[in-house]
Order: C-alpha cells, then sequence, then structure tokens
C-alpha cells in the first residue's frame, strides 16, 4: 500500500503561480517513478509531468516552458511549479506513483486547480 497526500491546490488569477506537493508513504520502492495528472470538466485524465527516481522528466506539450516537475527522493516527494498559469489549466491534479517492479499505480485523492481569466 502506498498512501499520496497532495496540498498546494487552489484559486489563482492568470498568470499566476502554484506550487504543487505530493509526499508518498508505505511501501515504496527505491525506483519508482512519481508525478501529476489532471483532469478537467468532462475531459480525460492526462498526464502533466512525470519524474523518476533517476530523474527522467516527461511533460505534456501544453506544459512545457511553463512548469517544472522536481522530486525529492529521501522523502518521497514529487513537486509540480506552475507558472505562467492559464484559464485551460483549470483541472484536478492528481499525483501518481509507479514502481518499476510492478504495474500497480497509486493516486491521490486530486487537488483542485482554478485559474481565473
Amino acid at each position: 500500500q502506498v498512501q499520496l497526500v497532495e496540498s498546494g491546490g487552489g484559486l489563482v488569477q492568470a498568470g499566476g503561480s502554484l506550487r504543487l506537493s505530493c509526499a508518498a508513504s508505505g511501501f515504496i520502492s527505491s525506483r519508482n517513478a512519481m508525478g501529476w495528472y489532471r483532469q478537467a470538466p468532462g475531459k480525460q485524465r492526462e498526464l502533466v509531468a512525470d519524474i523518476t527516481t533517476g530523474g527522467t522528466i516527461n511533460y505534456a506539450d501544453s506544459v512545457k516552458g511553463r512548469f517544472t516537475i522536481s522530486r525529492d527522493n529521501a522523502r518521497n516527494t514529487v513537486y509540480l511549479q506552475m507558472n505562467s498559469l492559464k484559464p485551460e489549466d483549470t483541472a484536478v491534479y492528481y499525483c501518481n506513483f509507479r514502481r518499476y517492479s510492478g504495474s500497480t499505480v497509486y493516486w491521490g485523492q486530486g487537488t483542485q486547480v482554478t485559474v481565473s481569466s
């Protein structure tokens, strides 16, 4: 079992910034990937960014140049710095955890990000 606790969501005006945090606890492998997905109303959940313990990073094209993902391996925590936010970034953001030595995917409860125009 892995528990993911998210924080940092909220309401911000267009052009503003937010930083999301997600801390993982429980049975955690030393090799894993953590990241962020988001789901807007009426849309499918989509990858925003993820990062492995080795530092490999993937970004969605829509957030490249605006969002930065990072992690603290010692604390099993992943961060998403979101700058130049746009109304289309409005969504529920979900933390994601995946071990390399298994197929189980764990999800956080979601944190709401709302960007007003």
